[in-house]
């Protein structure tokens, strides 16, 4: 049986009675109408998108403008603009202060990131293996300390440090750590910013567990199952099955935990104002002092815009690692 050739079949002959057919009536308007088509979803979300870019985009560039600017109270009165160009930023990156307050704001944040998503990792395994009414009761708690107000958590926190009337203090004595009694948790900068980030981790956990839960429970059980008739150890199991499925979730959550924590003020700011003596002052108090404290607004303008600078090259370090990981693993 040989195939039939239909190739020629299908063009009309010179002596053919078959007409060529035309194309319908409606086919050039669809044509037409076609790029008006593609065209109309950008133009219904053209609105939106100008108007986030608006909102968006003129503060930043406000700030970059006063960066440049020189714009102290007497400036800001008077309605003067005095351009300086860059004598802000030399006068910022020349200050040995700004330096030592952007090392201790960067070994900050990556303690305080590594603490939290540790925790938030434990918490998401442990409710995966607990009965449904102890992970009911720890999933309340949880949401408890997570909405509790920031300055509400803030003021309990000073109230636990307290040097006098702490109840840690009392409990850390009642144990026979005699040392803790009347012992200040705020003498230092470095136990300032200790107790700042046990804060921070505490209020960022639950965001973390209740995120990482949900990718845990995503996990086939016949993945667990198979690893257990394998043989494999709990950490063996936590590698090959676990740590893969929720690497992605977990490298979301704390790219998200380093925004939010690398400009953490208000927690900070309510403790001890960047005390004692500066040592627990990060990039956001800096800002703050300089340009409300002491209303150098130029200043200010120049320090914020370092700040996203040094948060995007963080960014971008993490994101190529990220990047990296991911194709290691394909």
């Amino acid at each position: 049986m040989t195939a039939v050739d239909t190739t020629d079949a299908a063009v009309p002959t010179r002596g053919s009675s078959q007409a060529p057919r035309r194309a319908a009536p409606g086919g050039a308007r669809r044509r037409r109408g076609s790029a008006l088509d593609r065209a109309l979803p950008y133009l219904l979300l053209a609105p939106a998108v100008i108007a986030i870019l608006w909102m968006i985009g003129f503060p930043v560039l406000s700030v970059l403008a006063t960066s440049f600017r020189k714009l102290n109270l007497r400036e800001l009165t008077r309605g003067q603009v005095v351009w300086t160009g860059l004598d802000n930023y030399t006068q910022v990156l020349s200050d040995p202060e700004f330096w030592a307050i952007s090392a201790r704001t960067v070994v900050f944040t990556v303690l305080v990131v590594g603490s939290s998503v540790l925790a938030g990792l434990l918490l998401a395994l442990l409710m995966r293996q607990i009965s449904p009414v102890v992970r009911i009761v720890l999933q309340v708690s949880m949401l408890l300390a997570w909405a509790m107000p920031l300055l509400a958590a803030t003021t309990v926190y000073q109230w636990i440090f307290d040097q006098q009337y702490g109840i840690l203090n009392k409990t850390l004595v009642r144990l026979g750590f005699d040392g803790f009694a009347g012992f200040s948790w705020f003498s230092t900068g470095a136990s300032t910013l200790a107790v700042i980030g046990l804060l921070i981790v505490w209020q960022a956990v639950p965001f973390l567990a209740f995120s990482l839960y949900a990718g845990a429970i995503g996990i086939p059980r016949d993945q667990y199952e198979a690893a257990g008739m394998d043989g494999a150890s709990p950490w063996q199991t936590f590698r090959a099955v676990t740590w893969p499925e929720l690497r992605p979730l977990l490298m979301m959550v704390t790219f998200l935990s380093l925004l939010w924590d690398f400009k953490v003020f208000a927690q900070i700011w309510a403790i001890r104002k960047g005390g004692p003596d500066g040592g627990s002052t990060t990039l956001a108090v800096y800002q703050y002092l300089e340009g409300i404290s002491q209303s150098h607004f130029g200043v200010a303008a120049a320090v914020s815009v370092l700040m996203v600078l040094l948060l995007a090259l963080l960014t971008f370090q993490y994101l190529r690692r990220l990047v990296r990981s991911q194709e290691g693993a394909l």
